[in-house]
């Protein structure tokens, strides 16, 4: 949809003018193995929690996901996912009308947390690991965000040998972007996500983020996740996700930079303030020149 002929998404109350600022997406990750914050928030009451200290921060999306996709994770059963998902998203959901995206592969946990009151559809394998996720996002008629990857969670980081990095990246989103439509998703429910750290090495996550602008030409929003990654950890020998915040900070900033309308972070209120500053230089120089 356009507004003032910019594209927009509206989800409840909230408009994301895609162009005019930068907007975050909260990581609530209600899982015990998740790389940084596994086990904290894997009860309804600590989700809720967590998820009101997101939006206080200055999240526009809560990003609920009930499965790990670290490196190596193991595969969780549907029944344990919807476990894990549903309590959270129907707690957030009951006290917040922040809007919810939902961090599944499965098209059953998508359309059972959208029923629950979920939004958004946050999906790992841009729609290729379930034939029905594009078809059923279509019905439920919910925006959906197609990153990039290869192989699973399992074997990802053993599938990184890439003829043209940004080219086959490229090519992979295109083509997922062309089965959304066809699917019937329409194109303003469309957001795209590289994947960093998804079957890419340390130097091809410096790739990507050099060349984010490559991207653009696909013409849907584009969100990144860099947030505490194991890139960041290994520049700066800091083993420890938790304590590279300033890694992140300047990963995110790159990235707005380039173009990138969604940040999907654990540290909200201190991408924000990296968000408002890099806006005011990146955004706003056609109105103030």
């Amino acid at each position: 949809m356009m507004t003032n002929n910019k594209p927009y998404l509206k989800i409840r109350d909230s408009l994301f003018l895609w162009g005019e600022r930068t907007y975050l997406m909260g990581v609530l990750n209600v899982t015990p193995d998740s790389f940084s914050d596994g086990g904290e928030f894997n009860t309804p009451a600590a989700a809720l929690a967590q998820a009101q200290r997101l939006v206080d921060a200055g999240a526009d999306i809560i990003d609920i996901g009930g499965q790990s996709t670290r490196p190596g994770a193991q595969l969780v059963s549907e029944a344990e996912e919807l476990q894990r998902v549903l309590p959270v998203v129907e707690a957030v959901r009951s006290s917040l009308n922040v809007p919810i995206s939902v961090d599944t592969n499965r098209a059953s946990v998508a359309e059972k947390a959208v029923a629950a009151g979920a939004d958004v559809v946050n999906d790992i394998s841009g729609g290729t690991f379930d034939p029905d996720m594009l078809p059923v996002v279509a019905q439920l008629h919910v925006p959906i965000i197609l990153m990039h990857m290869r192989g699973t969670p399992q074997t990802m980081q053993q599938l990184t040998d890439y003829q043209d990095l940004i080219g086959e990246i490229y090519q992979f989103l295109e083509g997922q972007i062309v089965a959304a439509l066809a699917a019937g998703i329409e194109r303003s429910h469309l957001i795209i996500d590289p994947g960093i750290g998804f079957a890419k090495t340390f130097e091809q996550n410096l790739s990507i983020l050099r060349q984010l602008p490559t991207f653009q030409a696909l013409d849907v929003p584009l969100l990144i996740g860099v947030s505490r990654k194991s890139f960041i950890g290994h520049i700066l020998n800091q083993p420890n996700p938790k304590n590279r915040v300033w890694g992140t900070a300047a990963a995110c900033c790159s990235a707005i930079a380039a173009g990138a309308e969604l940040l999907r972070v654990h540290d909200v209120l201190e991408m924000r303030d990296v968000s408002l500053v890099a806006d005011a230089i990146w955004r706003k120089s056609d109105n103030n020149d």
